[in-house]
């Protein structure tokens, strides 16, 4: 075949070279289309709604946002003074505590900074904002997230642009000030994918399944008595309008009886009224299929965001070994997320140490140590040193080497 793949390490020939086209060449016949893009913009607001009203989808982005907020440092990389490495330290810290601010101007912890941002970008599918200097130059004042919603893309000299939209303005966000974090943004969705925008549908169906299940125990959920009166029998002689106004007096009567009767009292009648009990004949029934099929709902909603029940406290008999699985899953997103995070913070970073002329270049690092996973890690560790040692016994490693990995590892 003429169009073949060429195999693992087959060399690129001449004929194959020219045949090869240019970036710019592929994005034009690749070309996004615009439209589609602003119209799906438009989900955010309903993704807004769902993590306002449903408390599953609340508790999915809040359990995404906290577990990739994790603590975390900057680290300076390559060589620098103690001193050097205590003034980058103290500068970035009191970056960090003032580098976000409420609507009041307020300025909130980082870990509750980062909070806000990752809620944001697992809800809607991006988080962006500009950053703000100091009227001196001396270093970075603010981040100011700006609102995703009115993010979009235009077509601008044959290339897509952002550009934020706000009363019938656009303002470009091509700048250097201008930083946006999209959640796996691709081709399809460059500007990011909400962790909801599978679910809407199953929200919906889970949302009118309570509401159906509120209506049901408002209408049936408390039992109710049904009093059957039997007119008595005329009498000799009786007419008609006195055996109406007799029979409807009697019957007043026995109402009057059940109204006024207290929870302690029981009602005293003839034996020709009769009380019914009106209810659910298998309470029990109701109760076990509607919690089944409400379970069956929360765990689609779950498995839309990537989830587990368990995670958010609906505990199904889960082995450990599922769940530690499962939340090893959670965590190598979470990781892939902190790297973006990571990204960011070092980029406010790298602005605020050049604006000050420290010519210093730093990293962040996230600590995802979990107090229950100490006692396991730690023997691991010591498995891995014990290990260490005996390869270095048996001659296999020579003793730097053996020194370095261990160093690794503590």
């Amino acid at each position: 075949m003429k169009n073949a793949i060429l195999s693992s390490g087959q060399s690129v020939g001449s004929k194959e070279k020219g045949k090869l086209r240019t970036t710019e060449k592929i994005e034009s016949m690749l070309k996004l289309a615009v439209n589609d893009i602003e119209t799906g913009r438009y989900r955010i607001s309903l993704y807004r709604f769902l993590a306002d009203s449903v408390p599953t989808i609340s508790a999915c982005i809040s359990t995404w946002a906290r577990l990739t907020a994790a603590p975390g440092r900057f680290q300076v990389i390559g060589t620098a003074t103690d001193r050097e490495k205590g003034q980058v330290e103290q500068r970035l810290h009191k970056m960090l505590n003032s580098f976000y601010c409420l609507s009041d101007g307020t300025p909130v912890a980082p870990e509750i900074a980062l909070t806000e941002m990752l809620t944001s970008l697992f809800r809607d599918g991006m988080f962006a904002g500009l950053v703000t200097v100091h009227r001196d130059g001396s270093g970075v004042d603010r981040f100011i997230p700006i609102d995703s919603q009115r993010v979009t893309l235009v077509e601008s000299g044959g290339a897509n642009r952002l550009v934020y939209e706000l009363d019938d303005r656009t303002y470009r966000l091509d700048t250097p000030d201008f930083y946006y974090l999209p959640l796996s943004g691709g081709q399809i969705d460059p500007l990011g994918k909400s962790i909801l925008k599978s679910i809407p549908f199953v929200a919906y169906i889970e949302q009118q399944l309570v509401d159906d299940m509120r209506r049901s125990s408002h209408n049936s959920g408390f039992h109710r008595l049904h009093i059957s009166v039997t007119p008595p029998e005329r009498m000799s002689g009786e007419s008609d309008q006195a055996y109406i106004e007799r029979i409807n007096g009697y019957f007043d009567s026995t109402v009057s009886m059940i109204r006024s009767c207290d929870v302690d009292d029981n009602p005293v009648t003839w034996d020709n009224v009769e009380i019914k009990y009106v209810g659910p004949t298998n309470v029990r029934g109701v109760t076990n299929s509607w919690f089944v099929n409400h379970r069956a709902m929360i765990e689609e909603i779950c498995a839309g965001t990537h989830l587990a029940p368990f995670m958010l406290g609906y505990s199904y008999g889960a082995t450990t070994t599922w769940a530690g699985f499962k939340f090893d899953l959670v965590m190598r997103q979470v990781r892939s997320i902190q790297s973006e995070v990571a990204r960011f913070l070092e980029w406010l970073a790298h602005i605020d140490l050049s604006l000050a002329g420290l010519n210093v270049r730093v990293k962040w690092v996230f600590d995802n140590t979990l107090s229950y996973q100490a006692e396991e890690n730690s023997k691991v560790q010591s498995r891995l040193i014990e290990n260490m040692i005996k390869l270095y016994q048996a001659g296999l490693l020579d003793k730097e080497t053996a020194i370095e990995r261990a160093g690794r590892l503590l």
